[in-house]
């Protein structure tokens, strides 16, 4: 009975090694992709960051411009 519990463990724990390596490798490419548009905004068109995060806090409210409204 014990050497099915101790499979078994290996085997959990390596599903959970490979699942945390997986989130590990998207989020970089993420972070990678996400500061290369940034740099490419801010040298190509001198959009600098603090105006990209303004835009980005802005979106619900122009999204819900372009929406059409329903009355009631």
């Amino acid at each position: 009975m014990q050497i099915v519990l101790l499979i078994g463990a290996a085997i959990v724990a390596w599903l959970i090694f490979g699942w945390l390596l997986n989130v590990i490798k998207v989020s970089l490419k993420t972070a990678i992709s996400i500061a290369l548009i940034v740099l490419v905004l801010q040298f190509a068109f001198g959009i600098s960051p603090e105006k990209l995060w303004a835009e980005i806090l802005n979106l619900p409210a122009m999204i819900q411009k372009m929406l059409p409204s329903n009355p009631k």
